[in-house]
């Protein structure tokens, strides 16, 4: 046997002196792509494509990698196990005493407060005294509907601050028990969405806790809703004010963004946490149906809630903090305190959720784009994404959630070209060769930041309008486009042309070419060369000293 010291190598050096012998293994996956990329071409994502959108002064598109937190996916929204099985036949009969029980106990509560309503039409002031009191009734009836839901006890860890120090509270929101809860507990006054009011027993129960009404898509009413809320918490004959400041409800496993109606009137705050420990009964409102988590949950031998009254949390420079970064305190001493991660999800990615599950996607989760971020970077609210997804749907995502080229130039109406491709790559930062929707809402809301973007749809069609009568005819857009696209057909052109006139009247006014260049801010670019590719040109002139 060799010697060997301990500075010399175990292995000889003389066997990596040989010839390196290379096997390359064909991808069978990769050969049958190749093979239908023959018969629908795509563009060359390995080589660096020209950003289309330049002449408005972009730099490229950059978008975040997807998260991997679910927050509102519910660990057992259907009936599995033996277990589960053998627990609901035991408790079947509990049950339907759960069920009667519960709704004596709606009878009771719905009467008392239709009661103490009774004739009371100044509503603008703070319940009288002997009204509060009849709605003891209601409350306890609350308090019977929680044991009926399993509820039989709930842990408690910490103490409500009075209301002169903390007029203000906010609790995460796991499920419709949070408020039932609040309800019995304090009896505050809740800020809600106006559809509450038009669902049965609900609607005249938060009418007795003098309920904030607001619409979260007008800025109007958000308005008003704060400025309910600033008048309320300054006084002290009405209850506490208690808000959910993530705005639905989540699986309780994340905390996600914050709403800022209860930090901008700059009142000392009391932050509450809720927890549903479990092992196998998840009772979490997200994707799960009503009526199957009130079944689980008369079916259960007892379910578990905690609650921790955390301590106030005042506002910083004598109440002149910014509102953001006081929410931004806020929200984090709930995080610690749940020992969850912060995302920025929130209610808009429910209804983009929503809509991908309507749409029978099969994991809608992916189209999910952490919206209280894309508003801040974008100013894009969550209607008008629903908006961009409707369109991507169109295009016929796959399972994964992704789009090919081909299906991308379908629903543009475009032919494969340079500008397609450009415009393709542009989106596809990951260079895969499809895109998801979050790329797709990035780019198209990138565009739309541009400064530029508004003044270059008012100059294209300024461009277009060669007759200057204000409206743009099929023939006049066809020149233009085809500036960017040569060689194409009359039947191309008018598929183009459809896209702006949307009353098929075969002409189109300033205000639906705008209106649709911002439905569909990606077509832009097909106008680029009409603005820019004279620099002699007047309107070319503009563009350019801009940039």
């Amino acid at each position: 046997m060799a010697s060997h010291d301990l500075e010399s190598p175990l292995l000889s050096s003389k066997l990596y002196d040989s010839p390196h012998l290379i096997l390359s293994v064909p991808d069978p996956d990769f050969s049958i792509q190749q093979s239908n990329n023959n018969h629908n071409p795509a563009p060359n994502h390995n080589t660096t494509s020209r950003n289309p959108f330049e002449f408005l002064g972009s730099d490229g598109l950059s978008v975040p990698a997807p998260s991997t937190l679910d927050p509102f996916k519910n660990d057992t929204p259907y009936i599995e196990g033996l277990y589960e099985l053998i627990k609901i036949v035991i408790c079947l009969p509990i049950a339907i005493v759960r069920l009667v029980l519960f709704g004596v106990c709606l009878a009771i509560g719905y009467v008392a407060t239709k009661i103490a309503l009774g004739g009371w039409k100044d509503m603008h002031n703070p319940m009288p005294k002997w009204r509060s009191r009849l709605m003891w009734v209601t409350r306890g009836c609350a308090r019977c509907i929680l044991f009926s839901f399993g509820y039989h006890w709930i842990k408690r860890k910490g103490k409500l601050a009075p209301r002169e120090i903390a007029p203000i509270v906010v609790s995460n929101h796991v499920s419709y028990i949070d408020p039932i809860f609040y309800f019995f507990e304090f009896f505050p006054t809740i800020v809600a969405a106006e559809s509450h009011d038009s669902m049965p027993f609900v609607g005249t129960i938060i009418r007795a806790m003098q309920v904030i009404y607001v619409n979260r898509f007008l800025p109007s009413s958000r308005k008003q809703a704060v400025d309910e809320i600033k008048r309320k918490a300054s006084c002290d004959k009405f209850p506490r004010v208690l808000l959910f400041p993530e705005g639905t409800t989540t699986n309780g496993k994340v905390l996600i963004s914050f709403q800022l109606g209860a930090f901008i009137p700059g009142y000392a705050i009391q932050p509450i946490i809720v927890r549903y420990p479990h092992v196998h009964f998840d009772q979490s409102w997200g994707d799960i149906s009503l009526g199957m988590l009130m079944f689980k949950m008369f079916t259960q031998f007892h379910n578990f809630m905690e609650v921790e009254y955390l301590p106030v949390v005042s506002t910083l420079d004598n109440g002149k903090e910014n509102p953001a970064h006081f929410a931004k305190r806020t929200s984090h001493a709930i995080a610690s305190a749940l020992n969850v991660a912060q995302t920025y999800h929130s209610y808009g990615d429910v209804m983009l959720l929503m809509k991908a599950s309507k749409s029978k996607q099969e994991k809608p989760s992916s189209y999910m784009v952490e919206m209280a971020k894309v508003e801040s970077l974008f100013h894009i609210n969550s209607l008008e994404a629903v908006d961009f997804l409707d369109k991507f749907l169109s295009m016929n995502p796959d399972a994964s959630g992704r789009i090919k080229f081909h299906d991308f130039l379908r629903a543009l109406r475009m032919r494969t070209c340079t500008l397609s491709e450009e415009l393709f790559g542009f989106l596809d930062v990951e260079k895969k060769g499809s895109i998801t929707f979050k790329q797709f809402l990035y780019g198209s809301a990138h565009v739309m930041k541009r400064p530029l973007f508004w003044q270059a749809c008012e100059l294209a069609f300024t461009e277009c309008d060669t007759g200057g009568h204000g409206l743009i005819s099929e023939q006049e857009l066809g020149d233009a486009i085809r500036l960017a696209i040569p060689n194409l057909d009359d039947d191309e052109i008018h598929e183009l042309f459809n896209i702006f006139d949307t009353d098929g009247d075969g002409i189109v006014s300033k205000n639906n070419f705008t209106s649709r260049l911002r439905q569909n801010p990606l077509l832009i670019a097909l106008f680029a060369p009409c603005l820019v590719h004279k620099y002699s040109s007047q309107v070319g002139h503009r563009i350019l000293e801009i940039v």
